[in-house]
């Protein structure tokens, strides 16, 4: 009787799981935790690139209703004013700066950007340095991309990020550690039909981020990599999603995005998944099947580039059914 009382819960408890599963919009680990935890961002100095638009500038407004202290970092000065006299009334403004950046334009370049961000608030340094920036084309197949797409992507989303990295992680293990929030995205761990190179350049950021946390961990330096699938962002477009104004894909809303991306950092997770179905479903399988997670892919792979050409839904369950069109 016992037998069959433990069987029967046990039995509810998956069906419930599952269920859970299939409505999340985020890996099972990440949404548990539910809150941000105010304590671990409330007076800290938090710096964001990209944060002139779209995610980047929804973070930057919960971060700073959590009580941060903001460094804006982006190309477009303009901008970035903008979002800065968007906080006046509700959040301090003498807590925000605003820090023009090219990430491009090498680390010679971002020297000085460093070291005024470092400075912007005496005696605080950087606590948080969230790289949300990124640069991705229209979706093509892997041997279609220019190779100034190629170079443009990779000095971004790679070169320039790394680079900053590399300068402010000093200062970091000066004042006795630090945390990068890394947005890197669903491409960066599964195979992404149509975004080989953006792709590419979101698997390098995972390698090196990943191994910098091993290697400083014990000094006090902390990484959160954050994957969002499809995202809708102020602008129509997502940090894994071509440029269409008007997308038929189910997306996370970028404030939903920016709560879990905060709710991951402050939790200190090290990795953190956010999408909707059936991207969650696929990045599942790759980690930990990946057999089938590839084999997926692969059955895939050629109609979703099809469909992202004709700007349809490239994350829809009926790509699994759809007959490949044939070519000439």
């Amino acid at each position: 009787m016992l037998t069959l009382l433990f069987s029967s819960l046990g039995l509810l408890l998956l069906l419930g799981l599952l269920l859970k599963f299939a409505f999340a919009d985020g890996d099972l680990t990440l949404i548990s935790k539910k809150h941000v935890k105010r304590e671990a961002i409330e007076g800290k100095v938090v710096w964001i690139t990209g944060a002139s638009r779209g995610i980047g500038e929804v973070l930057a407004k919960q971060f700073a209703s959590l009580g941060a202290k903001l460094i804006l970092s982006a190309r477009n000065e303009a901008e970035l004013v903008r979002v800065k006299s968007e906080l006046k009334g509700k959040y301090a403004p003498e807590d925000v700066k605003v820090l023009p950046l090219d990430l491009a334009s090498g680390e010679e370049g971002l020297k000085g950007v460093v070291e005024q961000a470092v400075s912007l608030f005496p005696g605080a340094g950087v606590d948080y340095l969230v790289h949300n920036a990124a640069y991705e084309r229209p979706k093509s197949n892997a041997v279609d991309a220019s190779e100034e797409n190629l170079k443009t992507t990779f000095e971004v989303n790679v070169f320039g990020t790394i680079s900053l990295t590399k300068l402010v992680t000093p200062h970091m293990l000066k004042q006795g550690g630090g945390h990068f929030v890394v947005i890197s995205s669903a491409a960066g761990k599964v195979p992404s039909p149509g975004q080989a190179i953006y792709a590419a350049s979101k698997h390098a950021l995972q390698g090196y981020f990943h191994t910098l946390r091993s290697e400083f961990f014990q000094k006090g330096i902390k990484v959160t990599v954050v994957c969002p699938g499809p995202i809708e962002t102020s602008n129509g477009t997502g940090t894994s999603t071509s440029e269409d104004k008007k997308s038929p894909e189910k997306r996370v809303s970028s404030e939903r995005c920016a709560e879990l991306t905060i709710i991951a950092a402050s939790h200190n997770l090290k990795e953190a998944w956010i999408s909707y179905q059936p991207v969650l479903l696929v990045m599942y399988l790759v980690q930990y099947m990946p057999f089938l997670g590839f084999w997926l892919m692969d059955k895939v792979g050629g109609k979703r580039v099809e469909v992202a050409e004709k700007k349809g839904n490239t994350y829809s369950w009926n790509l699994l059914f759809q007959k490949k069109t044939k070519t000439n």
